[in-house]
């Protein structure tokens, strides 16, 4: 159940935030599963095509955008690389939720 306590954390979080969509939820929680995927490194480095894979998402605007609402309201701290060939860097905040 410890492995849960970040997204339960991150729901905790939003309750009150009328800014989160779903869509926001849905690449929060594809974060987390490819932060797992990749022993828990802090930052991660990801590709914007294989979270939105994971998080079923289709337009890369969408994502961008999604991504850029997260880290500007503090949910996790987004570096994007602008190269093709390295993944940007995502924090993700989870102790400070």
């Amino acid at each position: 159940m410890e492995q849960l306590q970040p997204l339960s954390d991150f729901f905790n979080a939003i309750a009150s935030d009328p800014r989160i969509s779903i869509t926001h939820i849905g690449i929060y929680a594809a974060l987390l599963q490819y932060w797992k995927e990749h022993q828990y490194q802090n930052p991660v480095n990801a590709f914007s095509h294989e979270i939105m894979l994971i998080a079923k998402i289709s337009a890369a605007t969408t994502y961008h955008k999604c991504v850029k609402d997260l880290s500007d309201y503090g949910y996790i701290k987004y570096v994007p690389s602008f190269k093709k060939n390295q993944g940007s860097k995502v924090y993700l905040l989870v102790a400070e939720l």
